[in-house]
């Protein structure tokens, strides 16, 4: 889930190509299968389906077959289905075969039939990855449980006079064996924050226990069992960040932060954690050379603690190793990262509505494209992942009580159900009204912000 968030938006002509396929082909699949959700659930109920468009706009090419008009359509972004009866300001006969002459289960049914459609591949494309390569890891935590550095504390500094020390190696945590961070931090997950971990350590030989305490502070960076070691070189700058502002590079390795040096990408997260929103005196290795900066974070609302933190645009990409997998294990793992992503999903919605998120940070169609892009360019993979993660945020967002979508659709479904009667065509005219103007001054906002956003990363 890191390396999708942490995708690169450099893109060259070659790369901006790329992406344009890339971002209509993803887009446009995702739609596609969202609107077939619709369409067979539509089938299903008895309703006449009269159109079923493999893209919008003037009619190409098509074949019919029964009620049915399939065609290809001129502008390949996706499709839409269209369904006898399911226009209010349209005359009716009052045929069973009309979406709005079924029962309102049904039309609820048909309504979400789409996003669930999303969410449902979503789990299915991290199955598949899952069973067949196996679950991700960064391949930096599969070596031995050395700590070679800790929180607040410089490398050459005093070592601490009790508890963990620089140079310790984690063999054990309450008394089950640990080969590699990654066991280390899997344990330390289990144990609720604030009780007792007891790490059994090799110390100059002998063999040590030694008690420390997990954090109850959801913010911090910094892990009570030490930091491994981790390059803190740059793999990716986001475009109009602090960062690249600053004038950091991919490549850049991080040698030192306000004069204290750095030998592990962690000490990098907690300076910046730590910073309060202060300029933070960033040095560099470049081509050989000592570069400084002085950068000053941003705040933004981070999903996995739910609260405000701050960044600077530079990241890491995991280099990732697969750990093989039962095809049970395979499906426990896709139902986890697909329930982490909704709830990251949703706590950015959650912050749009409480002022922590700026509209300004949503991607549109053009940030989708170049992400698309840089997906592909990191293999099948991560493009997999990635068209996973869009196709969650597709069938999410959908069901956001908005007219016009279809969690408008639902939500008209509902006060309807409450009334116990339809409501006027004028007033469903206006619901639909109210929904159109909404998204396409969203929709404005967004392109014009991805559009800024591509002209600050070629300028």
């Amino acid at each position: 889930m890191d390396t999708f968030a942490a995708i690169l938006l450099n893109i060259s002509a070659a790369d901006g190509l790329r992406a344009l396929i890339v971002g209509v082909l993803v887009l446009g699949i995702l739609v596609l299968l969202h609107e077939w959700g619709h369409f067979v659930a539509a089938k299903l109920c008895g309703v006449r389906v009269d159109v079923f468009s493999i893209g919008f706009g003037p009619r190409l090419w098509g074949v019919k077959r029964g009620d049915t008009d399939y065609r290809l359509s001129a502008l390949p972004l996706g499709g839409y289905v269209r369904m006898a009866g399911d226009n209010p300001v349209e005359e009716r006969t009052g045929a069973p075969y009309e979406f709005l002459s079924r029962p309102r289960w049904q039309r609820f049914i048909i309504a979400v039939a789409g996003p669930i459609t999303n969410i449902l591949l979503t789990f299915v494309i991290f199955w598949g990855m899952y069973a067949v390569k196996g679950e991700p890891v960064d391949k930096s935590l599969l070596v031995p449980a050395d700590v070679v550095a800790l929180p607040g504390v410089a490398p050459g500094a005093s070592q601490p006079s009790s508890g963990l020390q620089i140079g310790d190696r984690i063999v054990t945590v309450n008394g089950k064996a640990t080969s590699s961070w990654e066991a280390v931090y899997s344990l330390e997950k289990e144990v609720p924050s604030g009780a007792a971990l007891i790490l059994g350590v090799m110390r100059d030989g002998k063999l040590e226990d030694v008690t420390v305490h997990r954090s109850t502070d959801k913010s911090m960076v910094s892990s009570v069992t030490g930091y491994p070691e981790i390059p803190a070189t740059i793999d990716e700058i986001n475009p109009g960040s602090p960062a690249q502002k600053a004038g950091l590079r991919p490549g850049d390795t991080i040698t030192a932060i306000n004069g204290k040096p750095v030998i592990t990408w962690s000490q990098v997260l907690e300076a910046i954690q730590g910073s309060g929103g202060h300029a933070v005196h960033f040095t560099v290795r470049r081509a050989g050379e000592q570069v400084a900066f002085d950068i000053t974070p941003m705040q933004y609302l981070n999903p996995a603690t739910d609260q405000l933190d701050w960044m600077v645009g530079a990241s890491r990409v995991a280099e990732e190793a697969y750990e093989k997998c039962s095809i049970f294990e395979a499906a426990q793992g896709a139902f986890a990262q697909t329930v982490g992503l909704t709830k990251m999903i949703g706590d950015v919605v959650t912050g749009l509505f409480r002022g922590l998120v700026s509209v300004r940070d949503l991607a549109g169609p053009v940030g989708i494209m170049q992400m698309s892009g840089q997906a592909a360019k990191h293999g099948t993979m991560t493009l997999l992942g990635w068209i996973a993660y869009i196709s969650l945020d597709l069938g999410l967002l959908n069901l956001l009580p908005i007219p016009i979508m279809d969690g408008g659709h639902v939500l008209l479904l509902a006060i309807e159900g409450t009334l116990r009667r339809d409501l006027s065509i004028t007033a469903k005219e206006r619901f639909v009204q109210v929904g159109l103007v909404f998204l396409l001054g969203l929709f404005a906002f967004v392109m014009y912000s991805d559009i800024l956003r591509l002209f600050q990363q070629t300028h």
